[in-house]
Order: C-alpha cells, then sequence, then structure tokens
C-alpha cells in the first residue's frame, strides 16, 4: 500500500470513528425561538409589543405558530428585541455539559508513522470527539513523496512550532510557513504539508468535523 493510501485510510478510519450517527434536522420554529426570547428577557407580551411597535394579538399568534412573520415584521421583531434577525431562526439548545477531559502527557501519545509524516495522535481516550489533535513530525520533502493529494472529510488547522512547512494545495500556490504561522483550509481539497527547513518540521494539526 502507497504512502499516500496509507495516511488516506488512517484519516478515513479515524473520521469513521468520531463521527456521530446523523440526526434528522429541526425544523425551525419562528414562534417558538421568539417566545424564548422574549422570556429570557423577562418582557411581557404588553412589554414587547410596545418595543417593537407590533400588536400583541400578533406577537401571540407568531409565538403559537399561528402565522409566519413576513420579512418587515422579522425586522420590526430584530430592532425592538435588540437582536439580530437569524437570532430568530436559530433553534434553542440546551446546553449540557458531561464533564468530559483527556490529558496527554508529553511523548504519550498514539503513535502512526509513515514514510512522510510521524504522527501523534493526542486525547486518544475521548471518541465522538468534534475535532482531533495531533502533532506531526513531517518528514516529506515534495509532493513526489506522496505521488498524489491528500483528502479527507472535515476541515483543518495547522500551526508550525519547529522548522519551515510548504503547504501545497489544488487551488491555491504554495504557502511557506514559519515558526509561529498557522493556516486553516477545507481537508476535501488536495493537500500536503512539507517541511522546506534543513531539519525536519514540527506542527500541530486540528482536524475538525
Amino acid at each position: 500500500m502507497s504512502d499516500r493510501k496509507k495516511t488516506d485510510k488512517f484519516f478515513s478510519e479515524i473520521m469513521a470513528r468520531n463521527k456521530e450517527q446523523e440526526k434528522p434536522i429541526e425544523q425551525i420554529q419562528i414562534g417558538k425561538q421568539l417566545k424564548q426570547i422574549r422570556t429570557k428577557n423577562k418582557l411581557t407580551l404588553d412589554e414587547a409589543s410596545k418595543l417593537t411597535g407590533l400588536a400583541k394579538s400578533t406577537l401571540s399568534k407568531i409565538e403559537n405558530e399561528q402565522v409566519s412573520p413576513t420579512f418587515a415584521v422579522m425586522q420590526k421583531l430584530a430592532t425592538g428585541l435588540n437582536i439580530d434577525i437569524p437570532q430568530l431562526f436559530t433553534a434553542p439548545k440546551k446546553l449540557q455539559s458531561c464533564g468530559r477531559r483527556d490529558i496527554t502527557r508529553a511523548n504519550e501519545g498514539l503513535s502512526h508513522i509513515t514514510s512522510t509524516y510521524e504522527h501523534n495522535l493526542l486525547a486518544t481516550q475521548l471518541s465522538n470527539k468534534l475535532m482531533m489533535p495531533y502533532m506531526s513530525r513531517i518528514h516529506a520533502r515534495s509532493f513526489d513523496d506522496f505521488g498524489d493529494w491528500i483528502r479527507h472529510e472535515g476541515e483543518e488547522f495547522l500551526f508550525v512550532i519547529e522548522g519551515q512547512v510548504q503547504l501545497l494545495s489544488e487551488f491555491y500556490e504554495p504557502a511557506t510557513l514559519n515558526v509561529g504561522d498557522s493556516v486553516y483550509y477545507d481537508a476535501g481539497m488536495g493537500h500536503l504539508a512539507i517541511s522546506v527547513s534543513e531539519e525536519d518540521a514540527l506542527i500541530l494539526w486540528i482536524t475538525a468535523q
């Protein structure tokens, strides 16, 4: 198996392991969201009516999903309640903390070595993560070391810790990154990171779904 295929397989397995089952799309209920915003600000229908210039009966009908507000009405709601219009379309979420935590001590990450990269995966005890952090020592020096682009699901953030890195991507000119530089990009776009310094560069990579 080629080094590129090994890397693609590695990312595919990790992302598949972290991917949660797809949830059905929630129907947007503007009335429910409006009522939550109003009650959160401790406003009665009368008070909200005075702030927005909309009749109390109109507000009641919107909150009970009996009528759909026009754009002009939504503008009045946003201005009167001091919110942005998109907040009326954002489904309310209940924040629940499960208190998850995973400390990875120095040199204790899960190692994955290929001829091009030496990956050290971090926070490996947590499953269903939205992010996959890992350190990588880059051995590769050119595109030919891979033979083809690497592509996988998600978006990535790359931060240079040691050395000098060149990020190659199929839609952009090569970007040279020095210590302290970073880049965020779509991982579905063909990409590669190579060392252009005398020593093998060290980077922090974070892949997010």
